[in-house]
């Protein structure tokens, strides 16, 4: 008797037993007939999609399949919801949720930002929207494996040669696949080429000499800083995209924070405590 007990097919029959019976009392109290009324609007609808998916409008028959499908759907939707087949269901809980959250965003997006609105934001996040600084350089490439084991001594017998014929740069050095010069690119660029401790070794050098050398992740390098550009914070009409993007995504977040703030006013929350470790209490 216990073994019977425990099979998983008696547990599924006792399960469906429970779901019909728990349908033939909710039945028993509600009318016996309900409305579903399928507008001219929703047919509309049900053609467009079709229309939409297949690149034609359906036929007479399939737009009866349509309705009929439709009709189906809403009935089998209703009865879950009187049969509460909804209750503790994740994936409902999380379509529910989301659906919530598109209502604070098209609420979000319902009016678009003014430039007095965008300006004031910039002024707020200067740093977000900051041109970094801009180095350009030219540089010669000293591959250590060729000149060992002083390769630094190497790089800077280039050095006096460099500084008195700047065409010597063209034909100095050993070869590699790194590029001979960079036009004005930030800091974050470079490094992406040369790596972060070439980056914080030419920052510091002055433009137009020849100076070195300056380590890499591939070797050493003898440069000559060409030009600078400092960071700056553009005009608003330069870059309202980024801007009017940004406003969005902070105004959508306040927005839905508000709306769920005032939604919990009408809650009362209780949680029961955590144990020390972290766990629910038994």
């Amino acid at each position: 008797m216990q073994r019977f007990v425990r099979e998983p097919l008696v547990h599924f029959l006792l399960l469906a037993l429970l779901v019909f019976g728990a349908y033939g009392l909710v039945s028993r109290r509600e009318p016996a007939t309900a409305t579903i009324d399928v507008t001219q609007a929703k047919i509309e609808q049900l053609a467009g999609l079709f229309a939409k998916t297949w690149q034609r409008p359906p036929t007479a028959q399939e737009l009866k399949g349509l309705i009929d499908d439709y009709v189906k759907e809403d009935i089998y939707v209703r009865e879950a919801l009187r049969l509460g087949l909804d209750t503790d269901d994740e994936v409902i809980r999380k379509r529910l949720r989301m659906k919530m959250e598109f209502v604070s965003d098209a609420e979000a997006e319902a009016t678009p930002p003014t430039d007095i609105q965008l300006q004031a934001y910039m002024d707020a996040h200067p740093e977000a929207f900051r041109k970094p600084p801009q180095i350009a350089f030219e540089q010669v490439y000293i591959n250590p494996d060729k000149h060992s084991p002083d390769a630094s001594a190497a790089a800077t017998a280039l050095l006096e040669p460099l500084r008195k014929d700047a065409s010597y740069a063209a034909t100095a050095g050993d070869p590699s696949l790194l590029p001979p010069s960079l036009p004005l690119t930030d800091q974050q660029g470079i490094a992406q080429i040369f790596g972060d401790d070439f980056v914080a070794a030419i920052i510091t050098l002055a433009p137009g000499e020849w100076e070195g050398p300056v380590s890499s992740a591939v070797g050493l390098h003898l440069v000559k800083v060409t030009d600078r550009a400092p960071g700056i914070l553009p005009a608003l009409g330069d870059i309202r995209p980024a801007v009017e993007r940004e406003w969005m995504n902070d105004h959508r977040n306040a927005v839905e924070q508000q709306r769920f703030d005032d939604l919990l006013k009408r809650y009362k929350v209780t949680v029961e405590p955590i144990s020390a470790d972290g766990s629910p209490p038994p």
